[in-house]
């Protein structure tokens, strides 16, 4: 028969200690005579994994790079191992990543992407007020193409409106796209006013 330390009894058991330990066996014959031995577990830590995505939010067509830390080896959930891949995902995504110690023990930690499907588009006018006859740059930030409600195109233009206007301008990038408005105010000129010359002499 065998009595253990940690009150469990049989030739073989099943132990899950938290931390490093130590387990005395007694044994004990026919003939009730006993002896003793002991054995030690050695408990590894669990790898701190920690994994990031930058950027973390993309738009359709854009990638971001993952990064994982903390441990020996990493594997991803989708299919893809080393501390940093690039992923392109169409949906809004969530990776596991499993990392694995020198020691073979586990852990895992989750990184988002978020897929956007809008960017924030800036326009400005300069200058925004003018006189009929003068001109003003448009200008548009936050895309890598523009497309202005007066059928020109690019980030800045010059235009001369006659009348007090209101452009909006559709910026895009890759699969996004945002959209935004700038006023320009147009003053009239001066009515001439009549003029008389005193011809005495």
């Amino acid at each position: 028969t065998y009595s253990w330390s940690n009150g469990m009894s049989g030739s073989q058991i099943t132990v899950s200690p938290t931390t490093s330990s130590t387990y005395t066996v007694t044994g004990t014959n026919s003939s009730n005579c006993s002896n003793t031995a002991t054995i030690s577990v050695t408990v590894n830590p669990l790898p701190n994994v920690s994994a990031s995505a930058n950027p973390s939010t993309i738009c359709v067509g854009g990638s971001s790079i993952l990064s994982a830390t903390g441990a020996n080896t990493y594997n991803w959930s989708n299919g893809m191992s080393g501390s940093q891949i690039t992923v392109s995902p169409t949906t809004t995504t969530t990776y596991t990543i499993t990392g694995t110690s020198t020691a073979g023990c586990t852990n895992t930690s989750t990184v988002i992407v978020n897929i956007n499907t809008y960017i924030n588009i800036t326009a400005t006018a300069n200058p925004s007020d003018i006189c009929v006859g003068e001109s003003t740059v448009l200008t548009a930030n936050g895309g890598s193409s523009y497309s202005w409600s007066n059928g020109m195109t690019g980030s800045a233009i010059t235009i001369y409106p006659t009348s007090t206007t209101t452009y909006s301008v559709t910026g895009i990038s890759g699969a996004c796209t945002g959209t935004a408005a700038v006023s320009v105010t147009v003053n009239p000129l001066p009515t001439p006013g009549t003029a008389s010359a005193d011809t005495t002499t």
